[in-house]
């Protein structure tokens, strides 16, 4: 009786209610530790100045409104984003919970409890004009988010009065939702797959024809970084133990048994490969502890600032080993942004690049599918792209690296697969 209550509790666990429950949990967590971090009031006074902020790339909630104001809205956007999930009754699956750790993350430093909302609603009036349900677009309604700065520098970082900037601002982030989704789907076949994030491709487009159309009228936006540093003695060691956590509870309900992270690391993570569909939740939540653990170690040793963005890109990075990312595939990657630090000119310390090695990882499937050399060679490629882009759309894409690794997959997976069928010749 024992042994069959034990293991209906972990049944229950990894069910779908679990899993619900894990990323309430995790939203949670994010607000608990929020409040520890600041006054009541200076968490409201914080979460003013990020809902005002013009977020283009890079603004760090933890500079802007603080470090308490940060994780709130980061944890308050993590429960709404579930409890939309949960509303609609949708299946929750590694794309879940790829989607509300991107969601969290950027939380950090773009997104916020304003901005985000006139995207989905362009999502939404998308799915009503083909007269299909919104569940159908929900993944890419909270993907679409990436273009939320837009929202907020035509709201708040332009001199024209308040009505015209609200009207200027929910039309753009509006517009840019309903266009979002049939792009996406066409954008995929440019990259095949191994770029993961192919909302950040789309976005990246998306965002440099409303660029080109602002500076055309003489809107041009000034690039700047807002990184804060000092935060290292409390963040590393917390998202080292949040990993370490995610890990222990995998292997605790089972993500060992019948082979299934043996298994799961043998997958090359090209899209769409659904860890949670393919090898269970317990494997997965262990595959997410152990690469966030990889990614953190590496921001560590690297020298990397532990602030709102960089806590970004780690849980982005968890959020994808629930689609696509494993150690494995990950490390030649940042290896081939470390081989760039020795050659190029430029430190792995620069906000920049330390932003590049951590999402640059969305190549990953590259050195899952073709072998570290060329998952080395893609982060070494990437690391140049990427800072050569953001340009284009002036930061309002917060996935710039999507961007840059859409355009580094669609040019170096044809030449290698070409000397691949030369050398099988």
């Amino acid at each position: 009786m024992k042994a069959s209550g034990k293991i209906g509790f972990e049944k229950a666990l990894v069910g779908e209610r679990g899993k619900a429950a894990f990323l309430f949990s995790f939203g949670i967590a994010l607000c608990i530790f929020g409040l520890t971090r600041d006054s009541l009031q200076g968490i409201l006074s914080g979460l003013w100045r990020i809902l005002v902020e013009p977020d283009y790339l890079i603004s760090d909630y933890m500079d802007v409104g603080g470090m308490g104001a940060a994780f709130i809205n980061s944890g308050l956007l993590t429960v709404i984003f579930t409890s939309i999930l949960v509303f609609l009754r949708v299946h929750i699956r590694g794309i879940s919970i790829a989607a509300v750790f991107t969601v969290a993350g950027f939380s950090f430093f773009g997104k916020n409890l304003l901005n985000v909302w006139f995207i989905m609603a362009g999502v939404w009036l998308y799915a009503r004009s083909r007269k299909e349900p919104f569940l159908n677009y929900v993944y890419v309604a909270f993907f679409s988010t990436a273009l939320a700065p837009l929202v907020s520098q035509l709201m708040f970082g332009f001199h024209f009065p308040p009505y015209l900037r609200i009207v200027l601002g929910a039309a753009a982030g509006v517009s840019a939702g309903f266009l979002l989704p049939p792009l996406a789907t066409s954008f995929l076949s440019v990259h095949h797959g191994f770029n993961l994030y192919n909302m950040g491709f789309t976005a990246g487009m998306v965002g440099t024809l409303y660029v080109s159309v602002f500076r055309s009228h003489g809107f041009i936006t000034a690039s700047r970084v807002i990184w804060s540093t000092g935060h290292n003695g409390l963040l590393w060691p917390l998202c080292a133990a949040f990993f370490l956590f995610l890990a222990a509870a995998g292997l605790l309900l089972g993500g060992l048994s019948q082979g299934g992270l043996r298994e799961l690391w043998k997958h090359p993570g090209r899209l769409i490969a659904d860890f949670v569909d393919l090898y269970d939740f317990p494997a997965t939540l262990m595959n997410m502890g152990l690469t966030g653990l990889a990614a953190t170690a590496y921001l560590r040793l690297s020298g990397g600032d532990f602030n709102g963005p960089t806590l970004g890109g780690l849980l982005t990075i968890a959020g994808f080993s629930a689609m696509g990312k494993t150690p494995r595939n990950i490390v030649p990657i940042l290896l081939g942004v470390v081989l760039g630090s020795i050659t190029k000119d430029w430190s792995l310390t620069d906000p920049a690049i330390q932003l590049a090695a951590l999402f640059g990882t969305t190549l990953a499937p590259i050195a899952g599918e073709f072998g570290a050399a060329a998952g080395v060679l893609a982060g070494y490629i990437h690391s140049s792209v990427v800072l050569n882009v953001g340009v284009l759309h002036a930061g309002f894409n917060l996935y710039n690296n999507g961007f840059a690794g859409g355009l580094v997959a669609a040019i170096l997976v044809p030449l290698i697969e070409a000397f691949r069928r030369r050398e099988k010749r």
